[in-house]
């Protein structure tokens, strides 16, 4: 069975369908940059919300692709999953067994208010059910929690869990709080009774910190805004009490590479002093790490080790994570030995989602 451990959906008017009756005021509205036909914004009150991926034309994927040297085009029936049966035959082209399915709007703060990404949240977690129920167990997905109310929270992991989820998205931060925050306990027990994954896909939920990070006098785009957060993360969970208070559950850092490993486990070990912390902190906490086909695999496994690795497409997205023949490209990797490889396509990526 060959996972694909990170791809997306791409939200469109109908992920907002799922929405209650009641909560109709907190449909999103979707607009378009009269500057740039290819730029499109989500909308509630009056206020831009989350994350839209660039829409960009067949000729135009083709066009990105020659340039990057990588793989992205997608039918936009597929990445949207209109076509649930289209997107089921593009993977056993590219030869996936199974996709786990992330959001794109979540990437960055989708709601200043409770009700508002309860609903939101409860909406797309509904889409994404009806999706699995079609998608014959391949289109396995990661929920997403309204974080500011958690009882909540705990109950959409729990319809989650019942309808094809088997993990649940955070971000490294929510507003003025890190993932290593106490106020986040119940999310981790309630994922570790429910045997989900908690899953720490590039994302900032900090408004303050997303501007912050701006680029605005380079080219560097979402490095630091997105993928520096996850990896701080990371660091900061070795170095907490999580591992300890919560050893069943397991950890994805998903969409940063894994080039970052050798760097965070070798300051993790020196913070810690060599007594008592452990030589594989990745398999020792439960940590697994996305890495992409242009990673440096013999230096990156000497500090992340065979088992806590997995790979992902990215498929429906066109930034610097994606490529849609990713998996192809690793399994023709020579300087990686084919034992190695079937962990990280598939007996890995079975520990971590529990599949």
């Amino acid at each position: 069975m060959i996972i694909d451990a990170d791809a997306h959906v791409v939200e469109t008017e109908h992920t907002w369908d799922y929405l209650d009756a009641s909560e109709k005021q907190f449909r999103p509205q979707l607009f378009q940059s009269a500057d740039n036909p290819n730029a499109q914004y989500w909308f509630l009150d009056g206020k831009p919300i989350g994350f839209r991926a660039p829409t960009l034309t067949e000729q135009e994927l083709i066009a990105l692709s020659k340039q990057t040297g990588r793989d992205l085009k997608t039918a936009p029936e597929a990445r949207e999953l209109r076509d649930v049966e289209l997107r089921l035959r593009h993977m056993d082209k590219l030869g996936i067994d199974v996709q786990v399915l992330f959001n794109t709007l979540w990437i960055a703060r989708v709601a200043d208010k409770a009700e508002a990404e309860i609903a939101l949240c409860a909406s797309w977690n509904r889409w994404m059910a009806d999706v699995w129920k079609r998608g014959n167990n391949r289109l396995r997905w990661s929920c997403v929690v309204p974080a500011m109310t958690l009882s909540e929270a705990l109950q959409q992991m729990r319809f989650a869990k019942g309808n094809g989820a088997i993990a649940v998205s955070l971000r490294p931060f929510e507003d003025d709080k890190h993932l290593a925050d106490p106020y986040f306990y119940p999310i981790y027990e309630e994922a570790t009774r429910l045997n989900m994954a908690i899953a720490i896909h590039i994302s900032n939920g900090s408004p303050r910190l997303l501007d912050q990070f701006k680029p605005r006098y380079d080219k560097m785009g979402g490095f630091a805004q997105f993928r520096i957060p996850t990896v701080i993360t990371c660091l900061s969970l070795m170095m907490s009490d999580l591992p300890r208070l919560f050893p069943q559950l397991r950890w994805a850092f998903v969409e940063a590479s894994a080039q970052w490993v050798p760097w965070v486990v070798k300051e993790a070990t020196r913070r810690s002093g060599t007594a008592g912390f452990p030589d594989n902190p990745l398999k020792r906490f439960r940590i697994y790490v996305t890495t992409e086909t242009n990673d440096d695999f013999e230096f990156v496994l000497k500090y992340a080790g065979e088992d806590n690795l997995v790979i992902g497409t990215d498929y429906g997205h066109t930034d610097a994570s994606s490529e849609v023949d990713a998996i192809d490209i690793f399994r023709a990797n020579p300087a990686v030995a084919d034992s190695i490889k079937k962990k990280i396509l598939e007996d890995n990526p079975r520990a971590l989602y529990g599949i």
